[in-house]
């Protein structure tokens, strides 16, 4: 085991590289200067020329590239164009928010999901699995920001439950805090919960139709233990997957869900930096968060063992 998770460690690396080769030609190419961005509008050719020169846009691609992956190698991200300090420093600030609202939202979201897709496995065929499942169908396919939106149309300023947006610090309370993470959570969760309970019930559905399930029913097994102890065990491989693939619709809807909401995170440091053409910032962000992702993944494949002992061997 340990050889195998080493083994993918190293190969997390081509993998970074390919993403950060295609991110820094991607944005390079596309159109705007941010040079002329930050010089402003009454800029003359000149002053942009010269920003250009101190920033290194003047230099050939191929070599931008090589100073910039050099510096990757090393663990810098660079520094911001626009705000001109480290990009490991400004997502830093930025953290808390996009870790609490991700991990709220798939510790929420996996805990609905097996639920919900349990109860329609076992309730395949009636009304509760028609009904769960057109849920997850709406769910899957309403984008992240008309749910956002919905929300908090409906929650906080119809009902006025919950605040419209922004983010409350753990330090300035538990509550607080929470009251801020909920309409957000919910808003990302929803797509999360529809795959994650889809993909149960239908694992659950085949498990069940297994002769070992039948004999545990004619032995009297009682139905939740039956369900919970053995059914879930069995289809966990394919659940666990289907949980580490979704972390990519996570990441994508942490960017979408921070604007909506106005909240200070990663996300809309993205936001931000797009607008100004902030390379080291678009570039810094998404290496991690592909970085992020690559590690997840492995930890998903590293959890099979626990769940079928037979793929250790």
């Amino acid at each position: 085991m340990a050889a195998y998770a080493l083994r993918r460690l190293l190969s997390m690396l081509p993998v970074v590289g390919i993403v950060a080769l295609f991110v820094f030609m991607l944005l390079h190419l596309a159109p705007g200067d941010p040079a002329a961005i930050i010089a402003g509008d009454n800029a003359t050719p000149e002053n942009i020329a010269q920003i250009r020169q101190r920033l290194g846009l003047d230099e050939p691609i191929w070599k931008q590239f090589l100073v910039w992956a050099a510096s990757l190698a090393q663990g810098d991200l660079g520094r911001s164009m626009f705000w001109n300090e480290s990009v490991a420093t400004l997502i830093g600030q930025r953290a808390e928010p996009t870790i609490a609202l991700a991990c709220s939202t798939l510790v929420v979201a996996v805990a609905i999901a097996l639920a919900l897709g349990i109860v329609a496995a076992a309730k395949a065929g009636t009304g509760i699995d028609r009904l769960v499942m057109g849920i997850a169908v709406v769910g899957f396919s309403v984008p992240v920001f008309v749910t956002g939106y919905l929300l908090i149309f409906v929650f906080a300023i119809g009902l006025k439950w919950l605040p419209v947006q922004g983010y409350a610090p753990i330090a300035d309370g538990v509550i607080p805090w929470l009251r801020h993470l909920v309409l957000p959570s919910a808003a990302l969760g929803l797509a999360y919960v529809a795959l994650i309970a889809r993909i149960t019930r239908a694992t659950m559905l085949d498990v069940l139709a297994e002769d070992y399930m039948r004999t545990a029913r004619a032995k009297g097994v009682a139905p939740v233990p039956m369900l919970l102890r053995h059914a879930l065990k069995n289809a966990a491989v394919p659940i666990v997957t289907v949980i580490g693939i979704g972390v990519a619709l996570l990441i994508g809807g942490v960017v979408i869900t921070e604007t909506v909401f106005n909240i200070p995170g990663i996300g809309r440091l993205v936001v931000d930096a797009i607008s100004r053409r902030d390379y080291p910032i678009i570039q810094g962000v998404i290496i991690l968060f592909s970085g992020v992702y690559v590690l997840l993944n492995l930890l998903v494949d590293l959890s099979y063992a626990l769940f079928d002992p037979r793929i250790r061997y």
